[in-house]
């Protein structure tokens, strides 16, 4: 597991523990990373696509990457205390029939308690699941075993859609199922017309990863009924942790998207994204239907199921609105509650904040990372 080791591959510009002074590594941006990865779902122009990348196969598990009591150090998270009786969501396409198996494996490999765990079909059936999907096998294993990490505690659905075409019915069932968060690991360049309606229930936290494709806005993480996730790359020193912002993370300013009351940042007119980030690069997952044990994995897909955890920690999902909290968060609460990302970028934009972290008037805030990535639960 990561905690046996130093890593450089990239860090961040702020100590995430208020007293940790010096010790951790010194910073630097990564360069671009998908390169040097293999994306699991192919490009399919107009349809959805998941978005996890898979960095190494078949490695043993202690090198397999950040498994979840780094994950939970390096953000500070209450996981074997909270989260009971919270039900996390997480909605993809097609079938992995091993997914149970993998699950208990990886947990059981971690030391975290077995899971308690449902798939559903689209309809809201524990059976008459779709056919199986070699990719978007490896996305559902990488987004239950992320909720794992984040809230061992949580109870966990998986709704899975006949097809990338399906997953908006299968977004309207994880809410008829009793959800009140629900994650999103998928992303589309041209969504359908309707999609808003998929994802305004109220009472329900909808997440969505940002795409990583660098800066550009795509669907559903555009819309500002979601919450918004960006990547990072994480590295420690000992105890100590650094974020920067992840290269390839998506975000900046969702043209044609109406900007919502509670966002005032001057230079996007629109709905500005994202809203929050956690790490992207370079997690353990375990997958024998696609990739036979375990694998590195990254992607803005590895935070947004790990970020729907600490919502299930929080477990007040129910009274949130999309990303309206940390827009409106006071300055002493966001160096409370969060940590702020202030090296990095994801692309061009002129050179702003919309795209490159700690930049002018918006220093604390980025399109990259959004207003930062969690220290606790008290932002959620």
């Amino acid at each position: 597991m990561k905690h046996f080791r130093f890593f450089l591959l990239a860090t961040a510009s702020i100590v995430l523990l208020p007293a940790c002074g010096t010790g951790v590594p010194s910073a630097s941006v990564p360069e671009r990373q998908t390169g040097s990865a293999r994306r699991a779902c192919p490009e399919s122009p107009g349809h959805a696509r998941c978005q996890v990348l898979m960095i190494k196969t078949g490695v043993a598990p202690d090198e397999a990457g950040w498994g979840p009591s780094d994950l939970q150090a390096a953000y500070h998270l209450p996981s074997a205390s909270k989260g009971n009786g919270q039900i996390v969501a997480v909605v993809d396409a097609y079938d992995n029939p091993n997914v149970a198996s993998d699950l208990a494996e990886y947990r059981s490999y971690f030391g975290l308690p077995p899971a308690n765990f449902t798939k559903y079909n689209q309809k809201g059936q524990q059976g008459n699941y779709p056919k199986g999907n070699v990719g978007w096998a490896s996305e559902i294993d990488l987004d239950v075993q992320m909720v794992s990490a984040s809230c061992p505690n949580c109870t966990i659905y998986l709704i899975e859609a006949n097809s990338f075409d399906d997953l908006l019915v299968a977004e309207k069932e994880a809410v008829k199922l009793g959800a009140h968060i629900v994650s999103n690991s998928w992303a589309c360049t041209r969504c359908w017309a309707n999609i808003k309606s998929a994802f305004n229930s109220l009472g329900v936290i909808y997440l969505a990863c940002a795409y990583d494709d660098r800066y550009g806005s795509y669907g559903p993480a555009k819309l500002d009924t979601v919450v918004s996730v960006g990547g990072t790359v994480l590295a420690k020193k000992g105890s100590h942790y650094k974020e920067v912002a992840w290269p390839d993370t998506g975000g900046g300013c969702a043209s044609g998207i109406t900007k919502p009351a509670w966002q005032h940042d001057p230079a996007c007119a629109f709905r500005t994204q994202n809203d929050v980030a956690a790490v992207a690069w370079d997690v353990a997952e375990y997958d024998s239907y696609g990739y036979r044990g375990w694998s590195t994995a990254g992607g803005t897909s590895v935070g947004t199921p790990l970020l729907a955890g600490v919502y299930g920690l929080a477990g007040n999902a129910s009274s949130q609105h999309a990303g309206k909290t940390f827009w409106t968060l006071t300055t002493q609460q966001r160096k409370k509650y969060l940590h702020v990302i202030s090296e990095g970028s994801d692309g061009s934009c002129g050179g702003s904040y919309l795209c490159t972290a700690g930049t002018g008037q918006y220093a604390t805030y980025s399109g990259p990372t959004g207003w930062g990535t969690p220290n606790g639960i008290g932002a959620f």
